[in-house]
Parts: structure tokens; sequence; C-alpha cells
């Protein structure tokens, strides 16, 4: 039995899924441009009720930025924007329609649209080598920064501690898969954040210490071209990081990695930035797909879908100056397709000409631990302590918030004054839920990146104002559906 809410407003209805980049830029550019409209409510859905900064997500796992310094409240953002934190279930695109849960009861609730946009991210892809998905750390969300901080504290705790030579050693050995932005980035932020921790357990020192990246391809940062990545790959090998090309991860237990053509070595903490995926509700949709990613056209709308819009890394959106391309998954072209996605929906609602989407990229840079960085703006590249200032200036600035911007300089002045914290405050495995305690396995959110886990709906209803949404299901239904994880 379904219970419908009467539909009472009137209103059309814009839903936005997601809590990403291009959802929430979408959403603040909507509400600036319906600002005015009474006939319009817009809906943004994300698993999480804050905003992530994922730039400075391995700033959080080497303990120099404070972890709500980098978030913010989708309310702050999105004043004029009806915010749900749910699980997108289901997406019903003949019937026009989604199907969310939220709470810990996982109330049901289905949200009718007029216009949809999908904005549902990427989860880690462990191309299902044995043990990745089990004992790896990803480096996707707030949960994943916050469990490798801890995980690294509570290994040095243990091996300070420990007498047997080859535990200690796996214990104290640290390995990062994917030569990107993100494996870099973490791995260079772990090995300053490790070497600085030492001074704390005397019975360890640097000679006990092995860090590795690991990177199927000739050069690390393949997107920053060669001489960049060798230069990169020179630092970090003079601070001590072993690197490994031209290597996959075969598989992982408790006690070791293995490596395709390579004696496997005893470690207990792999760090996963080797590969993406669309959110596996995406496939379920009857729309054409390139790559796993919803195909879009040039004004990001789903073709014989004049209501479903596309935008982030669960889109494919062509480049018009580069026939049979679609632009890369980054955060600056994720920005600018929800803004352009926003007044096309606005142009649709008002019958005006759609805006074609073309961005090249502006530039793109990376730090590399202790005050230095690479970058590529305009084509020309920088590397050094310039290149850092960079990386830091360009950043903060994109920050959302006054209020954020002040917190995270105040954080790395403090980082140039004092030592890192070794408190491992924030490793919480059990949440409470009713009479029983259970595992999570995403404590803190990945933001608005879903994956599929089976969950058991219960009835409710939601007085929050939505004229169109309607609780479905009960305990007694017997339903489970895709999860957000």
């Amino acid at each position: 039995m379904i219970d419908q809410l009467p539909d009472k407003s009137g209103k059309r209805r814009i839903v936005i899924l997601g809590g990403g980049f291009g959802e929430v830029y979408a959403a603040i550019q909507l509400e600036k441009l319906l600002a005015r409209v009474d006939a319009v409510e817009i809906c943004l859905v994300s698993r999480d009720n804050f905003f992530l900064f994922t730039p400075m997500l391995h700033e959080i796992a080497a303990s120099d930025l404070e972890i709500t310094n980098i978030v913010n409240p989708l309310r702050k953002l999105l004043r004029k924007v009806e915010v749900l934190v749910g699980d997108v279930n289901q997406i019903d695109l003949p019937n026009r329609r989604v199907l969310i849960s939220h709470s810990y009861r996982n109330h049901s609730l289905q949200i009718d649209y007029d216009h949809l946009v999908i904005a549902l991210g990427s989860i880690t892809n462990f191309y299902d080598i044995p043990g990745l998905a089990d004992l790896a750390v990803s480096m996707k969300s707030l949960r994943d920064a916050i469990q490798l901080r801890a995980q690294i504290i509570g290994h040095l705790e243990e091996a300070n501690s420990e007498c047997n030579l080859a535990d200690r050693q796996s214990l104290l050995t640290f390995v990062v898969a994917g030569g990107g932005f993100a494996g870099v980035e973490t791995v260079a932020a772990l090995n300053d954040f490790v070497r600085e921790a030492l001074p704390f357990y005397p019975n360890l020192c640097e000679d006990m210490l092995r860090i590795l990246l690991v990177h199927s391809g000739p050069v690390i940062l393949p997107e920053l071209g060669e001489s960049l990545g060798r230069y990169t790959q020179k630092v970090l090998a003079r601070r001590g990081v072993e690197i490994r090309l031209n290597t996959r991860v075969k598989s992982m237990t408790d006690d070791n990695v293995s490596f395709a053509h390579h004696v496997p070595i005893p470690c207990r903490t792999l760090v996963w930035t080797a590969g993406i995926v669309p959110s596996p509700i995406i496939s379920s949709l009857p729309c054409a797909k390139e790559r796993g990613r919803i195909v879009v056209n040039q004004f990001l709308r789903v073709p014989d879908r004049p209501d479903v819009w596309a935008v982030g890394d669960c889109a494919f959106v062509p480049d018009i100056r580069n026939p049979g391309k679609s632009h890369p998954p980054t955060a600056q072209h994720a920005i600018r397709e929800g803004k352009v996605v926003a007044q096309n929906i606005t142009a649709a609602l008002q019958g005006r000409p759609l805006r074609s989407f073309s961005f090249k990229t502006i530039g793109l840079l990376a730090s590399i631990g202790r005050r230095t960085g690479v970058a590529r703006i305009f084509g020309l590249n920088f590397s050094g302590f310039f290149a850092w200032w960079m990386w830091r200036t360009i950043y903060l600035g994109k920050l959302p918030g006054l209020d954020k911007k002040v917190r995270v300089v105040f954080d790395w002045t403090l980082d140039l004054l004092f030592p890192k914290d070794v408190c491992a405050v924030y490793d919480l495995p059990y949440r409470r839920d009713f009479h029983r305690l259970e595992p999570i396995k995403d404590a803190a959110g990945s933001n608005g990146d879903y994956q599929l886990n089976a969950r058991q709906p219960v009835h409710s209803s939601m007085g929050n104002g939505l004229s169109r949404i309607q609780p479905i299901g009960s305990e007694r239904d017997g339903l489970t559906s895709p999860e957000a994880n």
C-alpha cells in the first residue's frame, strides 16, 4: 500500500541528485536565477548534509586540517533550496519520479519531478582484485581520510610496542596504488605525516619505514606531462618514497600485498586511488551510456528525455571542440557544467534557447609535500615552492565560505609552528542503530558517491513541506533496493 500526499502547490519541481561540485553549483545557480519565481521549487538530495571540498582531502588524512574545515553545510550554502539527506535507491525515468530512503529507519520517500539533474558521481573501482574491497582504504570520502589517519596512528602505536620484527615491518609499510593526482598527493602527505610523527614513538626510527607508490604507467602524474611527472618522482624518491612504475596490485591479505611479476611485501595499509566507476544506479537507467556514464548532448540534456539532465563524473559530456571525446571528470569542469545546466533548465522553463557547454581546462595543480608542488597553467609548467603556493592560493580561493577560508589559513599557520597531532580520535567503527550496535562501513559519508547495498525500508511519512513526496513501503513489504553507501 502506497500512501500519497496530495499535490497542493502546483509548483514545478527541479530535483538534483548528489552533493558534489556539479550538483551543488547547479543548485546555487538555480537559486540565483529562479529566486523570484514562485512557481518553481528546487530540491537537492544528498547522502550527507554537507558539501565536501575534495581537493584538500589528503590534508585531513595528514592531520594538516581539522575535518570540519573543508566541509560546508548544504543548508548554509543553499538558503532557498529544499535539502533532503538520504540515499537514492531508484530513478524511475518513465514515471518521472525518484525513490530515496533516509534516516536510520530507512524511511522510503517518492519524489516526483518536472526536471531532474543526475549527478551521482562515482565510486571506487577495485576491479575485483582479491582482498581490496575489504582491506584497502580508498580516498574519495571524508570517512576515508579519517579512517586512513586513524589507521596510520594505530599502526604506529602497535609497532612501537611490537617485538616481532616481521609484524613490525608489515605495520610500518604503507602502499599507495595509483599515480594520478589523488595517489601522489596522498603518498606525499602520508610520507610527511608518518616521518614527523616518529619522534613521539621512541622505539621507532625512519629506517623502519617503507612507503611505496605503485603506478601502472611509465610515469606518475601523466595528466601533467612527462617532465613534471619525472620531477615529482625525483622529489618523492629523495624524501624516502619508493616508486614502482609499470606495476599493478594483484591481491591483498591481512598481512601482505602482492604485485604482478613482483614478490609480495608485508603490508597492512594499502591506499587505493587507482580507479573509479560511475554510480551503480546509473547502469539501470534506460538511456544511452558510454564507458558506464550517461551520454548527454552539448546542452547537458539526456537525448530523447527533455526533462532529464546529467553532469559530473556520471555524465559523458561531449567536447564540441574535439568530436568523439568527452570532458574530463574534474572539479573545474563539474562546477561549470553545474552552472550551465542551471542556465539551461531556466531557459527551458522560460522557453528560451539553450546554451552549449564548452570549457577548456585552465590548469592542473598538485601538492607533493613539504611546501613543494607541480602545476601546469595555460600550458606552462611550474614546480617547487611557487607551484605549491599557487596550489594553496587557488584552492583556498575556491573553498566556499569566508569562515572556512579563515579556519584553513589558521590551520596552515599552526601547522608551521607546531608538530602534527597523533590522536586517533576519529576511529569510530560503530554507530548506534536503535536497539543494537552495528558496524558501519561509511561513518562520515562520501558526499554523493553512491554504492550498492541492500537496505530494509521502514514505513514513514515526512512533514517537510514537500507537496509531492510520497512515503512508500513498510517493513512487511520486504522491499530491498540499492543504497547510497
